[in-house]
């Protein structure tokens, strides 16, 4: 699954709505609403986790993965050790993160691309990707939505 940082995952851009997530993955194997009134679709072969938000009329904003066929700029993630993949990402000029450590977990968050990685002893085990947002401070969503 090839991640399009500011964009999505593979096939999935952000802004899209759930009908046309749907028509690109099928039904997801678990649907249900969070806290905050966000739909959540759940799709267990792929390892992740969409979310909708409510208050920006149910579009996808958020994805949660942790497939082993995740990559970016050709370099997988999951599953190897932090520090090759923060290599392998400098190559790119992402250079800039920040670390948050909860228990035996460590977030190394990437603001400019808005994403996650997060490790577990010292190894990649899940990435986290949102929707970017402009200098207006609206999401700069990536997928059209038809009237």
């Amino acid at each position: 699954m090839k991640i399009n940082l500011k964009s999505g995952i593979d096939k999935l851009l952000f802004g899209m709505k759930q009908h046309d997530v749907t028509a690109v993955l099928g039904k997801p194997d678990k649907n249900y609403k969070d806290e905050d009134e966000n739909v959540i679709f759940v799709y267990n072969a792929l390892k992740a986790r969409l979310t909708f938000y409510q208050e920006e009329d149910f579009r996808l904003g958020y994805i949660v993965a942790s497939s082993n066929n995740l990559e970016v700029f050709g370099f997988k993630l999951i599953g190897r050790k932090i520090e090759d993949v923060k290599k392998d990402l400098a190559t790119k000029g992402i250079t800039k993160y920040n670390q948050e450590t909860f228990d035996t977990f460590e977030n190394y968050f990437n603001e400019d691309n808005w994403f996650i990685l997060q490790t577990e002893f010292n190894e990649v085990v899940k990435f986290e990707i949102g929707a970017i947002i402009n200098d207006k401070d609206e999401f700069d969503w990536r997928f059209p939505v038809k009237k």
